[in-house]
């Protein structure tokens, strides 16, 4: 089973008019960015389309008070499902949530668990699919949290339409995941806190017990405790 996670950015509160930004929870820096949205859900739906062994997973949870109970991933699933999965409905079959996500480092690393989770398998492949410009960053978490490179695609149809703006603030985040890999200081986990207003929290620890050492490391250097992943590494 190899998986293809899509990051949410955004939640949309009307999936049948998912072109409208008035549709949208956006932020200030994030108008102009909805029909690149729509193009990662795209690409991640055409990427499952061509590989029948995936499993689609739409990263991304309930991260906005105003947005009431409705989560990133969900939205984006419901708007593929608007688009008709853009002419490969069979993907619906084969395309899950995962409602829990708070940031980059938790899309990839939940994304990873709730594969796990539904197929009772670990991905044998993760592809993952942001923007672009952040493929530095989850090179980063990939090595956090040890998955192997040559198991691993990063996939970044776009970018946002402020380019040098979002460079910029990309250059601080990454220096500071190089400094803090699992983000356990005190800036991140508010950060997190903030992404998470209704107090929900993930069953990952009882349904993927093999890493739960991961959700609760705090520490600077890298987790060296057993992984599952590790054969898929030894077979890389």
């Amino acid at each position: 089973m190899n998986t293809i996670i899509v990051a949410g950015h955004a939640i949309c509160k009307r999936p049948e008019a998912a072109e409208l930004e008035a549709s949208w929870i956006l932020l200030d820096f994030q108008k102009g960015e909805v029909a690149r949205y729509i193009e990662h859900i795209r690409t991640g739906v055409e990427r499952a389309a061509a590989d029948q062994t995936s499993l689609l997973v739409f990263a991304g949870g309930y991260s906005r008070a105003d947005a009431g109970p409705r989560s990133e991933g969900a939205g984006y699933y419901w708007i593929a499902d608007h688009y008709g999965w853009w002419g490969h409905r069979e993907v619906a079959q084969r395309a899950v949530t995962e409602e829990f996500s708070r940031d980059s480092y938790e899309n990839l690393l939940f994304g990873i668990c709730r594969t796990r989770e539904f197929t009772g398998h670990w991905p044998e492949h993760v592809s993952f699919v942001s923007w672009a410009f952040k493929q530095d960053r989850f090179d980063l978490h990939r090595e956090a949290i040890r998955w192997p490179a040559a198991r691993y695609e990063f996939v970044g149809p776009n970018n946002p339409p402020e380019l040098g703006q979002a460079l910029a603030a990309e250059a601080r985040t990454a220096a500071g995941y190089r400094v803090d890999p699992y983000s356990a200081g005190p800036e991140y986990r508010a950060k997190r806190d903030s992404r998470n207003p209704f107090r929900r929290h993930h069953g990952y620890s009882v349904t993927c017990p093999e890493v739960a050492g991961l959700f609760d490391w705090a520490e600077r250097e890298q987790y060296a405790g057993a992984l599952p992943w590790a054969s898929i590494l030894m077979q890389s």
